[in-house]
């Protein structure tokens, strides 16, 4: 016998079908609608500019919304006390100042010229929040003194930018560089590397150089050269390549071939002079007024600048010659030669007879003690005891590329000469 549902029933079940899809249908009309609403709503908000917040300004990283800076300069014969009593700071305080900045920066070493700054606290003018004193372009100490004393160091974020420069020499290569507005110290830089091979007081109308270097930056300022990578100087019509490279630990510069830039001597025993007398059998005194024999090279340059030595060697002989050299020094560099530096000013600290001396090491300062017409360095080379010109010492490279390095070499010397090759022409 077969089950009828009744009547009543069936339509009790339609009703409820109906009624769960048309809620299921409202809830779907719903979400239609929530999405296109809400996307309608974000198209309408991404209209509005977006209020941002501006950044703090920051001097050496401290917010300066809330001070009111003060700059100055430190003053010839003036000292920390100086300066922080002007800002009503105790002697008390500075006292305590002092004492802990010992371990973190010796505030008696403050040098003239050099920037300083009072963050003063807005609300009380005449409240000191902190003090910062600039060692360098680069370095900074300060001084917090707000609540307790706190002392500490900080660095500047340095900028490091790859440069090239290329140039011809028309009178020297410090007015070369001059004409680009190029930092001088890269002349200081390329002296250096080029000082076992080329004679930068001798360089020749038409001598040409290329470089590839760094330079830093603080702030967009510049503060100086850092490493050179690469450089090409003609001089004489000869091409004299440096390749910075590093070899068993050691960054130093090779030629083309791989040969060292260094050699046994530098080619003059200071930077940037001028010679006013040469290697001479027969020159004209200019104190005596008589011609004789002037076995070394004379160096016009400024009282005070530094003599070098121009290898390592064994200082043999410092004396003075009131009617000659005046305060000379004697260096035996090894079996065969020796060098003498005369009319000195003064010695540098250390230098007595038998101390042992480097190449490049200061050895004293140019004067005109003895029998000269004005301040310069009297330079004189010996070869197994006979004067020989200065100018004309031939020294060996020290070592070269080692056999297990040259591929490497080989691949950034040939790298770095293409950069050469692509600045701009001479």
């Amino acid at each position: 016998m077969k089950f009828k549902i009744p009547e009543k029933f069936q339509r009790l079940k339609k009703i409820l079908i109906w009624a769960v899809s048309f809620i299921l249908l409202l809830q779907v009309a719903y979400f239609v609608f929530d999405y296109y609403e809400t996307k309608h709503i974000m198209k309408e908000l991404a209209k509005v500019p977006e209020i941002v917040k501006p950044e703090p300004v920051l001097l050496f990283n401290i917010p300066i919304d809330s001070f009111t800076v003060v700059p100055g300069q430190i003053r010839s014969g003036q000292n920390l006390s100086d300066i922080l009593v002007s800002k009503g700071i105790s002697m008390s305080k500075i006292d305590e100042i002092s004492k802990k900045s010992v371990l973190t920066f010796d505030v008696r070493k403050m040098k003239v010229s050099n920037p300083y700054y009072f963050f003063m606290n807005k609300k009380d003018a005449s409240k000191v929040e902190y003090f910062i004193y600039e060692i360098n372009p680069v370095d900074y100490v300060v001084y917090q003194l707000s609540d307790s004393l706190r002392i500490y160091k900080e660095k500047k974020p340095i900028e490091t930018l790859i440069k090239s420069a290329s140039g011809v020499i028309t009178s020297s290569l410090w007015n070369a560089l001059a004409s680009q507005a190029l930092d001088y110290n890269l002349a200081l830089s390329l002296s250096e590397i080029y000082a076992w091979s080329i004679d930068f007081y001798g360089l020749q109308k038409g001598d040409k150089f290329r470089v590839i270097y760094e330079e830093n930056f603080v702030y967009g300022k510049s503060i100086g050269i850092g490493q050179i990578f690469a450089a090409q100087f003609v001089h004489a019509k000869e091409d004299f390549y440096a390749f910075r490279f590093t070899q068993n630990n050691e960054d130093s510069y090779f030629d083309d071939k791989g040969k060292s830039l260094k050699k046994a001597f530098l080619k003059a025993p200071l930077k940037f002079s001028r010679i006013s007398s040469s290697f001479s059998a027969n020159r004209f005194h200019p104190v005596l007024k008589i011609y004789r024999p002037h076995f070394g090279v004379d160096y016009a340059a400024a009282t005070g600048t530094p003599v070098m030595s121009i290898g390592d060697g064994t200082v043999i002989a410092k004396a003075y010659q009131a009617a000659g050299g005046g305060n000379y020094l004697k260096i035996k560099h090894n079996a065969v030669y020796t060098t003498s530096y005369m009319h000195l000013s003064g010695y540098a600290p250390g230098i007595t007879t038998g101390a042992r001396v480097h190449q490049g090491q200061v050895i004293g300062y140019v004067g005109m003690t003895g029998l000269a017409s004005g301040p310069h360095l009297d330079f004189r080379v010996f070869f197994n005891g006979s004067p020989i010109d200065p100018l004309k010492v031939k020294s060996p490279p020290t070592e070269p590329i080692a056999e297990k390095y040259m591929a490497s070499y080989t691949a950034h010397r040939d790298s770095m000469m293409t950069k050469l090759s692509a600045i701009k022409e001479f």
